[in-house]
């Protein structure tokens, strides 16, 4: 029951999805053919608003609420981040699904997003396997 807050919040992040039209392939095909704005204004905006919220925590040194210092670390340009995000983008276009949806498009009836999520935990589990053995 400790956890329930989690289960709350994942369900209201679903709906959100679902409401949103995020997890339509159609528009997520849309997006990659540059036909539609739609996905391209709700990925701008999360990012905007992300941008704001980390300015906002630097600048007034917000703490979490057990009091702790939110320390943002400084990050370094790595071309892993690149070739990285190039296959991400095409299994996202190819399957029309990113990890966030998964599981609201699963539990909106698209039980064929299940071959997705099962990918994708097979990558993760081959790139717990590879991970010493890449450059970082």
């Amino acid at each position: 029951m400790r956890n329930i807050k989690y289960l709350i919040t994942g369900l209201l992040f679903g709906i959100v999805l679902v409401k949103s039209e995020v997890i339509s392939w159609f528009r997520i095909q849309e997006m990659f053919r540059l036909q539609a704005f739609h996905m391209y204004g709700i990925i701008g905006s999360a990012i905007i608003i992300g941008l704001i919220s980390v300015l906002l925590i630097k600048h007034f040194r917000i703490k979490t609420i057990t009091r702790e210092d939110i320390l943002i670390p400084e990050k370094k340009f790595h071309w892993g981040n690149v070739y990285g995000g190039l296959i991400f983008g095409l299994g996202w276009a190819i399957t029309g699904a990113c990890p966030g949806p998964l599981f609201a498009q699963i539990g909106s009836g698209f039980a064929v997003i299940a071959v997705t999520l099962l990918s994708a935990i097979a990558g993760t589990w081959v790139y717990g396997l590879l991970r010493n053995k890449l450059p970082h």
